[in-house]
């Protein structure tokens, strides 16, 4: 949690320049007592990504010391409601670490409290009294919102090897299977230790889980070998949709450019669903020799991969199976969600340590003996090699960039398509923001030669290079003569910036924009060129638009 080492004053004047709490810290005045809505934030940060509470702090009276707020009182509430002593007990089922310091406001003493994010195995933290369906929490931007079912499930079963794929369909027979899909799954096991003794069709059907000893239909079966799995789960398809923009519905008049909903059994649905998407992709010519071959914008195989582990891995308890796996094609990107959250320990700092988890392990070990339809290899590996084959990939193909977000309930990958956010901005002129001595030369000459279709606001370029500096030595390599004036020019800006930042106070990328008048993406650029030469710090999430920076 970035903020644990922020000073107070920084905290209030972020959150005074806000006019309220955000995403990491929550003010309560607790003026006669501890409020009864801390026990909610605490919950909130716990189950989320921690955060601070700062009681004793007025939000009403713009985050000024609270008046009648008695620290000694406050404090040992707290102790007590947290299950650190008292006779009352914890007001929390699997209350987090915590933290807790005094500190100076205005020359008033208030009270902090780090309050750490829970390990995945005491999720959810939730209000005792109120029950883990009612006192399970959030926290989103400046509120604490009640987790959902879904969410609760989710993080309740996050340790625990799911049996949902292991169900029996109950409407369902042997004659919704597909006989082709039956036999290419017998073929690829035919000398595997699973059949040995196995001398009937139903012995052997039941030996690999499509279905169980009485003739039964497994959902795995049926879903990977079914004739329409769609029959009796009718939103258990791929949804493939392609927007005119960089956000849903955002043409009253043009809602899809294409949509295709991509059915039948798995391993027909991830062809499909990634057909469907090469179709609404950039393609380049390569020579090789004397032949030519066409490379997508996001490589083939990288897109294979993140579409199989969706259905693969996706959450298939009764209460997701309304909830389709969500491809979208936006203007300057590329999302696939699946429904479920991270399972197995799974997080987004461990997902490419090699190790396999899946919580569908009927599954996943049908789909291993699935043959591609189109080539060699099978539909998936489940030997924990999908995500770094995406990252690689994704790393080969100048101008693309991986993102991945998770949930208690969704899992998203990202592919953010940074040679269209270039070309948007050289068509608009706004080529003086972009470092094209930074840039490869294959996207240096398509900016001359493409037409821009879309929109992309300030709001989305911000946003983008916020996550992503268009100058990362990873994307490209210098390839022009105008380097050396690019260093002198970044030494004035530097002295520039330097000037306009505090030592003793802080300021933002944006208030910096409006002084220099840059735009913030350049700003923020400079900035992170000043971090690394430890002339600037920076305080709060590296993610957060209310990161301040300070000289040192």
């Amino acid at each position: 949690m970035a903020v644990i080492d922020e000073p107070l004053q920084t905290m209030i004047d972020r959150l005074r320049r806000q006019h309220t709490d955000d995403g990491d810290i929550e003010a309560k005045a607790c003026g006669h007592g501890l409020s009864a809505s801390v026990w909610e934030s605490v919950s909130a940060f716990a189950n989320t990504a921690g955060g601070v509470l700062l009681l004793g702090v007025d939000e009403e009276s713009g985050f000024k010391p609270a008046v009648g707020f008695s620290l000694n009182k406050v404090r040992d509430q707290f102790i007590e409601g947290i299950g650190d002593g008292g006779v009352n007990g914890a007001r929390l089922t699997h209350p987090p670490v915590y933290e807790l310091s005094r500190e100076t406001l205005e020359n008033q003493q208030i009270l902090k409290i780090l309050i750490h994010e829970n390990t995945i195995d005491q999720k959810p933290c939730y209000v005792t009294a109120k029950g883990v369906g009612s006192g399970s929490y959030k926290r989103v931007d400046d509120k604490d919102i009640r987790l959902s079912g879904a969410e609760i499930y989710e993080l309740q079963n996050a340790l625990r090897p799911s049996d949902a794929d292991m169900q029996i369909v109950r409407e369902a027979n042997v004659a919704d299977l597909s006989k082709r899909g039956i036999q290419r799954i017998l073929d690829a096991r035919k000398s595997s230790k699973a059949l040995r003794g196995a001398n009937t069709r139903q012995e052997q059907l039941a030996r690999l889980n499509i279905t169980d000893k009485k003739g039964g239909i497994r959902l795995a079966g049926l879903l990977v070998a079914g004739e329409y799995p769609q029959q009796f789960f009718p939103r258990l398809i791929i949804d493939v949709a392609v927007h005119p923009g960089t956000g849903k519905s955002q043409d009253d008049k043009v809602r899809f450019i294409d949509r295709e909903r991509c059915e039948g059994p798995l391993p027909e649905m991830i062809d499909e669903a990634v057909e469907a998407v090469a179709r609404n992709l950039r393609k380049t010519s390569v020579v090789e020799g004397v032949a030519r071959r066409e490379e997508l914008e996001i490589p083939r195989e990288a897109l294979r991969e993140v579409i199989a582990n969706a259905v693969v891995h996706r959450e298939y308890h009764s209460m997701f199976v309304g909830a389709p796996v969500s491809v979208d094609v936006f203007y300057d990107r590329l999302e696939v969600t699946n429904p479920g959250g991270l399972w197995g320990g799974k997080t987004l700092a461990n997902l490419d340590d090699g190790q396999s988890k899946c919580r569908n392990t009927a599954l996943i070990q049908l789909m291993q003996d699935v043959p591609l339809s189109r080539e060699d290899g099978t539909t998936v590996e489940g030997q924990g090699t999908g995500i770094p084959l995406v990252k690689r990939e994704a790393k080969k193909s100048k101008g693309l960039k991986l993102e991945f977000k998770a949930s208690a309930d969704w899992f998203k990958v990202i592919f953010w398509r940074q040679d269209i956010v270039i070309r948007h901005m050289a068509t608009h002129r706004r080529m003086s923001h972009v470092p094209t001595h930074r840039l490869s030369k294959s996207a240096t000459q398509r900016l001359s030669v493409d037409d821009v279709q879309g929109q992309i606001s300030e709001e989305d370029l911000e946003d983008y290079f916020n996550r992503f500096p268009i100058d990362s030595e990873s994307d490209s390599e210098p390839h022009d003569t105008s380097v050396s004036s690019a260093v002198k020019r970044q030494i004035r800006n530097d002295s520039q910036l330097l000037t306009l930042i505090p030592e003793n106070d802080v300021i933002s990328a944006r208030e910096l924009a409006n002084q220099t008048g840059k735009s913030v993406e350049t700003v923020r650029r400079e900035l992170r060129r000043l971090i690394q030469e430890q002339k600037v710090e920076p305080i709060g999430k590296s993610k957060s638009r209310q990161r301040v920076y300070r000289r040192l």
